[in-house]
This record gives C-alpha cells, structure tokens and sequence, in this order.
C-alpha cells in the first residue's frame, strides 16, 4: 500500500508531466523529484524540477514555475490546497488538511506494519556485528555495535528485506592459548597457590576467577597437571564457550538476538583457510616472496598487499576472516553488511579486495566502522568498572542505566561519530531524558484512550475534517511522513534517523496536547482527537519497537 505522501508525489509528478506536455516540453532525461522540504515554511512537498529545465527552455526557473502552478491546481484540488513558485524556481506544495488526515485510518488499518513496505523484495542481507574476542566480557562500543546491528537488522526487515543477525567468534589461535593460560593460574590461586608475578601478555582480569571457579565447580576431582599448551588450548576452549555464553546472555538481556552464530573454531576444522589460499591461487592472485604468500590485493584496490601465510607458515588473521566472508556470500546473500570497531579502518580496503577478487560485487559489502564511547557524568569522565578492570562493561551499563536509555543513546548518534554518553542525563526520570519524553508521550496517550474507553467501546465514525487546528495538522504531517523515514534509514543504513523522528513526533504530541482537550462535551471532535492520539501510539510502538526500545502504558 502506497504512503500518502507517495501517493501525493505520484500525483505531483504525473500532474507536472501532462503540464510539460501540453506546453511541447521536452523532460527527458531529467527526472521529476518531489521531497519534502529541509526547513518548514516551504510547502509539504516541494520540486526543483524548473531549476533543472529553465536553461533548456529559455526561460526564467521563477517565471516557467508561475506559468505551472494555475494548471496544477486544477490537476491536483482533490490532494493540494494550495501551489506556490517560491524562491528562484521551486514549486511548492501545500497538502489539503482533509485529505492528509486520512493518515490517521492508514495508520489505524495497518497499525505497528504502518510504514512498512516491500521495498527490499525479500533480498537476504547478512549483519555482522559485535563478534567480540570470546576472551572477556561485552564492554560498551560492544553495546553501541549491538544496539546499530540489531536496528539496522529490524529497518531492513520492516522495509522487505530478509536481513539476518550473526555473531562471528574468534575462537582460535593463540588468544585462546593465552586465555587457558590465565584460568590455569586462577585455579592454582582458588586452590591455595600464591601468585607473586603475572606473566606478560596473559589476559589478568577478575572475571578470569569465575571462569576458573565454573571449571572447578565442573571438574572436582581436577588435579593439577603439568601445564602445556595442550591443556591451555583445553581450559581456553572451556573459557571461551563460557564467556561466549554470557555474552549471549548478556546480548539478550539488551533485547539483541543472533541468528547464526559462526565459530572461527569450525572454520579451521574445515579445511576453509587452505581451501580460501588455493582458490585465490587458482585466480592468480597470490604471490611467494621470502617464504611468505602474499594476496595480491592491490590489483583490486587495496593500498598494499596483504600476508596470508607467513614465512614460518602459520596463517595471517586475514585468512580465516578472508574465508569467512567468502561463506558469507555463498551462503545466498545479496548484501554483506560488517560492524567493526574503530581500531579496523585498515580491515576496509583489503576486504573488499577480496571480494572483488572472487568474482562478488564488492559494492556489496559494505564496512561499517563503530566509533568509540566514553562515558560522562557532569562533563567529567567516568570509570565505573565494578570490579577494578581497564574497561567498562556492557553489563555494568544496563545495570546502571538500563537497557532502554542505553540502546536510545546509541542509537541516536550516527555510528561514525565518537560519542559521549551522559549517565547523568540518562539516569534521569523525567522530561529532560529523550527516551523517557518519547515513552512519557505514549504513556499519557494510553492514559487518554483508557479514559475515554470507560465510557466508549470503538471509534466507529469519525470525522477527519474536524482536525483542522495548527498544532493538529502539524501532527498529522509527522504522522504521514514516517514511511519516508523508515525507508530512508534503511537507504543510508542510518537508524539514528529513526530517534531524531521520534523527538519530533513526541514534542508534537505534547504539545498538541497541552494546547487543546481530547476529551471534552463535543463528542464528534472527541473522537477526532481521540483516533489522531490513537494512531499517534501506534506509531510510537512501531519505532520504538524498531529501536528494540519497550513502550510503557504507565509512567
């Protein structure tokens, strides 16, 4: 079904052509583009088409858009109000208030799918993201990873697309040596062994001590073995599902839901890293220089060449994650879509080298790079670990703000841009915490229907030209322009849009509602009121819904 505001483009378009038409104006190969303007006071729709066509029909942009706007209005009465030329040449559009409160019963019909389209055409697109070291605890740029991936996995879905989450875990190589190594020594410490010096490069955190206790708890009988990189590989394997485990918790507890999780472990067992070096051969894209094999990754791109295996034999990093994202689209994606961390610019340019090098589009892989995050309280930097580590985690976060505000901050930010994140602001229960504002505003229009159902069983007839008030109009405008965000945040890959939408729709909410009653003697405008508040909670659900952010009835 085709928003209003689409529907009204369409209309705009087809009402422009058979004016250009009429008057032997050539319009190819420029394209008609209505949008809704950057700043209010422009109309609600707008078009530069007399900008772009002045020059090739001789004739002033502002002057060819004063002929236009007699013969549209007479195309466009039924959904137009008014047509102004405005500025240098633009045409702008004012909507028929009636007709634009007919959002309201789009809304109503389609409840939280308002908005949706089919968009995608069921396209598959894999999101990978947070897949942290299975060596530690999810610290917060994990939490910002988890809350953009799983958004921007529910936008893609609310637009057509079949988008699915994974997590890759990093459960080979000599981390997990060094992590066996660590929950060794910690159980020789439960066991009474006094450490008087830690080894270098061996992971020292607390939460080490938990791991090595839930193994002991697992293993009573366990003695203690001569320690060899063969029993450090066992203890790390046992580290390493366990914390992955507790980020999975951890992850759902944040309302972030895998649906595949892919082991590096596996990868390997396979035979997928040899088997990756001997397809790129094949291609005549690897080289041998000075005992090491290189990719030839320049040939596509890339700023050097990339070592796959070095000359004592042993793999890069590369490979495996080379391997990997080959599956990825061998398993049937169209779009491959990565979430790193800041400290992975360098990643970008050899990936997509190899992608192209494999015969797949490698504008279809797209590298997002999420930035850091530092936590403030009254513009001073907080450390807040619990437990005396070098890093806040994602867990302390939740529990120290809760899951909604957090995934809110991360979300409302573009990815790309540092962020601080303001404990205090987010602490906070009141008006002044953006997220509590926009779920006060659904909260107090549930409070209104609940009200008005006492008395009322449905809202039967209505009548939408009673919604003619300033502040009325200007809520069913937001209302109308929600599958334009919807769809735009999935174009850009921007959830960050769909927060800014939200503030927008919540202080039109509020302020519609300080100005004028919803429930009063005149029943007809009543019920108006009562179905624009109704269809302005539905939407509130379906964004915050997307954000995974929850919808309270009481505040």
């Amino acid at each position: 079904m085709a928003s209003r505001l689409d529907t009204a483009r369409e209309s705009i378009i087809r009402a422009i052509e058979s004016w250009l038409a009429a008057h032997e104006i050539a319009l190819a190969p420029t394209r008609i583009e209505v949008d809704v303007p950057s700043e209010e006071g422009h109309g609600d729709l707008t078009s530069s088409i007399c900008l772009k066509i002045g020059k090739s029909v001789r004739k002033a942009p502002r002057a060819l858009a004063e002929d236009m706007v007699s013969g549209l209005e007479g195309q466009l009465g039924a959904i137009v109000s008014d047509i102004e030329a405005a500025g240098p040449g633009f045409l702008n559009f004012t909507l028929s208030t009636s007709w634009l409160a007919e959002v309201v019963n789009d809304i109503r019909i389609q409840g939280i799918d308002y908005g949706h389209s089919q968009w995608g055409q069921g396209e598959r697109i894999l999101i990978e993201f947070v897949s942290a070291n299975p060596t530690g605890p999810l610290v917060i740029v994990s939490g910002r990873a988890a809350a953009v991936g799983d958004a921007l996995a529910r936008i893609f879905r609310a637009n057509g697309f079949k988008a699915d989450r994974e997590f890759y875990v990093n459960n080979a190589g000599n981390q997990i040596v060094k992590l066996g190594q660590a929950i060794y020594l910690r159980i020789l410490e439960l066991q009474g062994t006094k450490m008087e010096l830690w080894p270098e490069g061996v992971y020292p955190g607390q939460y080490v001590i938990d791991i090595a206790r839930q193994y002991l708890n697992e293993n009573p009988n366990w003695s203690q073995p001569a320690p060899d990189d063969r029993l450090y590989a066992h203890l790390g394997d046992f580290g390493a599902e366990y914390l992955r485990s507790r980020q999975e918790n951890i992850l759902r507890r944040f309302n972030v839901e895998f649906e595949n999780w892919m082991s590096e472990k596996d990868l390997r067992s396979q035979g997928a890293p040899q088997a990756i070096i001997e397809r790129l051969e094949r291609l005549g894209c690897v080289k041998t220089e000075e005992g090491a094999k290189w990719f030839l990754s320049t040939q596509f791109g890339d700023d050097k060449d990339r070592v796959l295996v070095k000359s004592d034999g042993n793999y890069t990093y590369f490979v495996p994650d080379a391997a990997y994202h080959a599956g990825k689209f061998e398993r049937g994606y169209d779009w491959v879509i990565d979430l790193l961390g800041p400290d992975h610019h360098g990643y970008v340019g050899r990936m997509r080298a190899l992608v192209q090098a494999l015969g797949f589009q490698s504008d279809h892989l797209d590298i997002m790079i999420i930035q850091w995050v530092r936590l403030v309280r009254n513009n001073e930097v907080v450390r807040m670990s619990k437990r005396g580590g070098q890093f806040v985690t994602l867990e302390e976060l939740i529990d120290e703000v809760g899951v909604d505000p957090s995934r809110y901050f991360f979300l409302e930010r573009a990815p790309n841009t540092p962020m601080d994140f303001d404990l205090g602001l987010a602490e906070l229960k009141n008006n002044d915490n953006p997220v509590y504002y926009i779920q006060y505003a659904g909260a107090r229009i549930h409070s209104v229907i609940q009200q008005w159902r006492q008395s009322h069983q449905d809202l039967v007839a209505w009548n939408p030209g009673l919604l003619t008030q300033p502040l009325e109009r200007r809520l069913l405008f937001i209302l109308a322009r929600y599958p334009d965000v919807l769809k735009r945040a999935a174009t850009d890959k921007a959830p960050q849009y769909l927060p800014k939408y939200l503030t927008e729709l919540a202080a039109a909410f509020h302020s519609f509602y300080r100005q004028h009653r919803i429930l009063s003697e005149d029943s007809a405008l009543t019920m108006a009121r009562v179905a624009l508040s109704e269809a302005t909670l539905w939407l509130i659900r379906s964004a915050l819904g997307i954000l995974g952010i929850s919808v309270p009835e009481t505040m």
